[in-house]
């Protein structure tokens, strides 16, 4: 199962991408349910681990990144253990429009279709952020 949520921003992938490599600057004001974020190793380099700590349905999360891949339009991570082993990894993307760019967040999931059986609340709370996410990041940038 991949979960995508999309949001057209009047702004370029460029400064999408530099807002989210400075994450630990600009986790807080992404969304109101994110508590923590830190780099281990250089930060915003390939090889490099994010971690951040966040409520989704009202439970806390603690997760790590490392990140795979970072260009002009793209940044890739894969997630670690132990939540990898439901949602192995994750992507930034962006796509340019003529004077708007749509972002494009997406997490890969194993057993999607047993997941959203068994964790159906958790998975849509889960599209809510995602979506929360994407319209603050729209707020935030064209400011």
């Amino acid at each position: 199962m991949i979960l995508k949520d999309s949001i057209e921003i009047h702004t370029s992938p460029e400064k999408i991408l530099d807002w989210l490599l400075h994450l630990e600057e600009n986790y807080n004001a992404w969304h109101p349910d994110h508590v923590a974020c830190s780099w281990t190793g250089e930060p915003r380099r390939v090889g490099s681990v994010l971690s951040i700590e966040e409520y989704i349905h009202g439970e806390l999360h603690k997760m790590k990144f490392r990140l795979t891949r970072i260009d002009e339009t793209r940044i890739e991570y894969d997630i670690l253990f132990p939540l990898s082993i439901i949602c192995p990894r994750g992507s930034f993307h962006t796509n340019p429009q003529n004077d708007n760019c749509i972002f494009v967040v997406t997490l890969t999931f194993r057993w999607g279709h047993l997941l959203s059986i068994l964790f159906r609340n958790r998975i849509e709370a889960l599209k809510t952020h995602m979506r929360e996410e994407g319209e603050n990041l729209k707020r935030i940038l064209e400011a």
